[in-house]
C-alpha cells in the first residue's frame, strides 16, 4: 500500500551564507539547494568556456583561475583533467587554489607562477551571475569542454574517487 504524499509543513530556510573566508560565497538570492563545489580552470580558457557552454551559473575569477560553481558531488565518478582543480565545498584560498585534500592526482595543487604584485589578497571575485534562479553551471558539459580544451580524453569510473 502506497502512503499518500504529505508535503513538509516546515517552510524552506536556505542555508546560511558561508562565514569561512575561504569559501566562495554565492549571492543571497541564488540558493544552492544541492550544495555546491567549484571547478577551477586556467584563466586563459575562461572566456572560451563562457561562450561555449549552453548555460553558465556563478563564476568567480582571480589572476590565475576561473571558478565555476557546480552541484556538490560533481567530482564523483569522473577524473577532471590535469590543470583543472576541483574544490569540494568551493573552498579556495586567497591565491585562488583549492584548500581541500586532493581526491585524485590530477587535482593536486600546483604553485601559481609568481606575478608582479603577487596574488589578490581578497581572493576570487564574482564575475558572472546567471539570469535565472540557479547558481549552477551544468557539470557534464563543463567536464567535456575542459577535457577538450586540455587535450585529455574524458575518464570516469563506477567507483567513488578517494
Amino acid at each position: 500500500m502506497d502512503l499518500p504524499y504529505t508535503p513538509d509543513p516546515r517552510p524552506y530556510v536556505p542555508p546560511a551564507a558561508p562565514t569561512d573566508p575561504h569559501v566562495l560565497a554565492l549571492p543571497a538570492e541564488l540558493p544552492a539547494q544541492l550544495g555546491y563545489d567549484a571547478v577551477g580552470t586556467p584563466r586563459e580558457h575562461g572566456e572560451r568556456i563562457l561562450r561555449c557552454l549552453p548555460r553558465v551559473g556563478c563564476v568567480f575569477a582571480d589572476d590565475e583561475r576561473w571558478w565555476w560553481i557546480v552541484p556538490s558531488g560533481s567530482h564523483i565518478g569522473v577524473i577532471w583533467p590535469a590543470g583543472v582543480h576541483y574544490a569540494v565545498g568551493a573552498r579556495v584560498d586567497a591565491a585562488g587554489t583549492d584548500t581541500t585534500c586532493p581526491l585524485e592526482p590530477s587535482w593536486t595543487r600546483t604553485r601559481p607562477s609568481p606575478r608582479p604584485g603577487g596574488p589578490r589578497p581578497d581572493g576570487p571575485r564574482l564575475i558572472h551571475r546567471p539570469d535565472d534562479g540557479s547558481p549552477y553551471t551544468p557539470p557534464i558539459p563543463l567536464y567535456f569542454l575542459t577535457c577538450r580544451l586540455t587535450g585529455n580524453p574524458p575518464l570516469w569510473s563506477l567507483e567513488r574517487a578517494g
